[in-house]
């Protein structure tokens, strides 16, 4: 077993199915050694788990949940991009993040340290990246919280 699928069960975590996209876009493209992976949703096997606005309907603890599922499902479609050898990832280059929500909260950073901070738990220094973190009026599907990524791979 790859260190870094070790690291996913020790963290009590499963990589889901790759999600398939939602409108007319590819899940991912790959140009030259970069993998820019399309926004991902708080969804599992197609369900949206976390809907609605931050800081209403949705609480903090719920929207770290929401990124951290958001990057999951970037962790599963990275893996079918490099058809599973963990061997060809070089690291983790950019994350964006958006958090559905009014405008006056201001939280933002902290909802998406959820996924950045599951990225380094799992794949350690190749894990640290950039990142922007956003707040929007609205998001598609009303999810809650929305996160792309560029990944460096060998």
């Amino acid at each position: 077993m790859h260190l870094f699928e070790k690291n996913i069960k020790d963290l009590g975590l499963e990589i889901p199915e790759p999600p398939s996209a939602v409108a007319n876009y590819v899940p991912y493209k790959i140009t030259d050694n970069l993998v820019f992976i399309s926004g991902q949703a708080p969804s599992k096997n197609g369900q949206i788990i976390y809907s609605g606005k931050v800081g209403d309907k949705i609480t903090d603890k719920e929207a770290i949940l929401a990124a951290e599922l958001c990057c999951l499902n970037i962790i599963a479609i990275l893996k079918q991009s490099i058809a599973g050898d963990w061997d060809r990832l070089d690291n983790f280059i950019k994350i964006g993040g958006f958090v559905n929500c009014n405008p006056n909260y201001a939280n933002q950073p902290i909802i998406i340290n959820g996924a950045s901070d599951l990225l380094v738990k799992i794949f350690g220094d190749k894990g640290k990246h950039t990142r922007v973190a956003v707040g929007s009026i609205a998001l598609p599907l009303n999810i809650s919280v929305e996160i792309d990524a560029i990944i460096k791979i060998k």
